[in-house]
């Protein structure tokens, strides 16, 4: 898709979706994470959602030989319980990530997409991995996750049929904005992104990059995280939020386990594209991207 067909979108007066974020306090026992997650797709699916989204890492959070241990893929038998649900409820599902067995000893953080159905449309590999130093504390992502190497969008259908392109990403990603213009330049009205954002760095950045990439791109922002701690000294930040394209926060869920849920009016989408064509604006010819 060229930057001038991506960077305007139409669609019909009052063509909304309904999205909701999942948030979790995933720990070490699987079972247990399965339920949870399941009771939240099935309130959120009360609610009208149409796309449900859960964070990064929703089936297992701990340590090292956990994380190989438990390691079961986009097709696994935690992800598969929740498309049977989701099957059987009628939702999109976004399965934030799970670990997948990769060569080497390690595993991929995958992101899967399912349908209506409960049939899988689309995988998603976190590209840039979580390798960080801050005072004493050092957090080695690639230790154990090798990163993916590709862009990845998929398509959706809102409730009337309309198509509904997503871009897909994980955590992260959030903070490196050539991502998010490549899904933008792909078509993507609606970006994911499933978080274990840390307590400390989401204090501080999590809101302005999410309200950053809606911005910048013309899009919305869907974004699942994880809360509380899962490991002793490790906590993640939570306040799931859904953003649209002119920064405005529809929805957020801050502190404990639940869901937050908003309409995503898709001519907004158009509107703000309208008025801001940043994306056609682009000078790739001077900054190389």
């Amino acid at each position: 898709m060229s930057p001038s067909a991506a960077g305007s979108s139409s669609a019909p007066a009052g063509m909304t979706l309904r999205v909701a974020c999942v948030q979790l306090n995933t720990r070490q026992d699987v079972a247990a994470n399965l339920r949870a997650a399941t009771d939240l797709v099935e309130a959120a699916a009360d609610r009208g959602a149409r796309l449900v989204a859960l964070p990064e890492t929703w089936a297992y959070k701990g340590g090292r030989d956990g994380i190989l241990a438990t390691a079961e893929g986009p097709e696994g038998p935690s992800n598969r319980a929740l498309a049977a649900v989701a099957a059987r409820r009628g939702v999109w599902l976004l399965a934030g990530s799970v670990y997948e067995p990769a060569p080497g000893g390690r595993v991929a953080n995958a992101s899967a997409l399912f349908d209506p159905a409960g049939e899988l449309r689309a995988v998603y590999r976190k590209v840039h991995l979580f390798d960080v130093t801050s005072g004493a504390v050092q957090y080695r992502e690639s230790d154990e996750v090798a990163p993916g190497a590709e862009v990845v969008t998929a398509d959706i259908t809102a409730e009337d049929g309309t198509p509904v392109r997503l871009g897909l990403s994980i955590c992260y990603d959030l903070r490196f904005p050539g991502l998010y213009t490549a899904l933008a330049l792909r078509g993507a009205q609606v970006l994911c992104v499933p978080s274990a954002f840390t307590a400390y760095t989401g204090a501080a950045h999590w809101e302005v990059l999410l309200r950053a990439r809606a911005v910048e791109n013309g899009c919305f922002v869907v974004a699942p995280d994880q809360v509380g701690e899962h490991l002793p000294g490790r906590d993640c930040f939570g306040h799931s939020m859904i953003v649209d394209p002119w920064g405005e926060v529809l929805a957020r869920r801050d502190e404990g386990v639940g869901i937050c849920v908003a309409d995503l009016d898709l001519a907004r989408l158009a509107e703000v594209r309208a008025q801001i064509s940043a994306l056609d604006h682009r000078r790739p010819d001077v900054y190389g991207c």
